[in-house]
């Protein structure tokens, strides 16, 4: 089988001068140039680039990055260099540190009736944002529903994330996960933890499929893994990503036990003990006794409304009757009340980090 190559062209004055630069400072392969007399082009290779240097080209040099484990050791500790021809080179970390933003903390409510849009995301799914401000980037709260259902044109990947959840809120997904054996059926009520850089694939979805995904920080990396089949042969329950294990929360045959807030009862997913305390996710529902004033220790405390309704009662606010679909957070602080739960009322709350004090009020 013939083989097939692919080239960027950039422009050159003077060749003889970009051989030295690309070949010893950029460590690149030299593979043609011709012609031998008076060469006019060269063709480079390396990186898992193929570039070829043409004198009086017309595009502009354009910029270059090379991404590798030891940027400082590459090109002598420079950072930044141009090359002979113009080229700008940009030597950065290939695996850069994640970056935890300090949390802007903020009182928000987003109501499913302020219509907020719904945009086009990957793999053709659709997002809504649930916290606008994003609490100065460090989460990002989405509701994603997948229209019409069937196959999902979703590739093996993985986040480059400190915490991500996927709680199904309508009709089931399915979804295969490194090491955890076959596809998993996610149906309303259940959830998944997905560790930091655990590959996963979306298979499936039912019509109308609806998940709110909790991601840490707002903007993260995700990565397509080209060479890892699913499902991987093996079952590895007890394997951790970064300190984190996976999760598959069933919402069926779940245990309820009283609540942090007086007058509810709640089921614990287990994700605090998962995670080791990096978050926590309790699903709500109205139990008995009256509601009071309370307010909380941790970083971030968001919680959605899932079904039926309740109203938030903030100190110096006015309440805000909140309905299936709404979602509000709540900073650390700030002294707060849900009182009036219809009787199918059921919240998720999800808090980072995930063991906290609740001050009564």
């Amino acid at each position: 089988m013939s083989e097939t190559l692919a080239e960027i062209r950039l422009p050159t004055a003077e060749l003889r001068d970009d051989i030295p630069f690309f070949t010893k400072t950029l460590k690149m392969r030299l593979d043609m140039i011709y012609p031998a007399d008076d060469p006019q082009v060269a063709v480079f290779s390396g990186h898992g680039l193929r570039l070829r240097i043409e004198n009086g080209a017309s595009e502009a040099p354009g910029t270059l990055r090379i991404l590798t484990d030891d940027p400082d050791g590459f090109a002598d500790g420079a950072r930044r260099l141009t090359a002979p021809n113009g080229t700008r080179v940009e030597i950065e970390e290939r695996h850069p540190p994640m970056v935890m933003p300090t949390t802007v903390h903020s009182f928000v409510v987003r109501r499913l009736a302020d219509e907020a849009p719904w945009v086009i995301g990957r793999a053709g799914m659709e997002y809504r944002d649930l916290i606008p401000d994003r609490l100065g980037g460090s989460i990002i709260a989405s509701h994603i529903r997948i229209p019409g259902g069937g196959a999902v044109p979703d590739m093996v990947h993985y986040h480059r994330v400190g915490f991500q959840l996927i709680f199904c809120i309508h009709g089931w997904v399915d979804v295969v996960y490194e090491d955890q054996g076959d596809k998993m059926r996610l149906t309303a009520g259940d959830c998944f933890i997905q560790p930091p850089e655990i590959r996963h694939r979306v298979l499936e979805s039912g019509d109308d499929v609806q998940v709110i995904e909790i991601g840490v920080p707002a903007e993260h990396v995700t990565e397509i893994d080209h060479e890892m089949e699913l499902p991987t042969g093996h079952l590895r329950p007890e394997r951790e990503w970064q300190g984190q294990r996976f999760v598959y929360n069933k919402a069926e045959g779940a245990k309820w036990a009283p609540f942090r807030l007086p007058g509810y009862v709640a089921r614990d997913t287990t994700i605090a003990e998962n995670t080791k305390g990096v978050a926590g996710v309790m699903v709500v529902r109205k139990g008995e006794g009256a509601p009071e004033w309370a307010a909380h220790s941790t970083d971030i405390l968001f919680t959605y409304v899932k079904d039926g309704s309740v109203t938030l009662e903030g100190e110096g606010r006015d309440p805000y009757l909140l309905q299936k679909g709404d979602a509000f957070v709540v900073p650390p602080g700030m002294r707060t009340r849900l009182t009036d739960p219809s009787a199918d009322m059921e919240l998720l709350e999800v808090s980072l980090p995930g063991v906290f004090e609740t001050r009564l009020g």
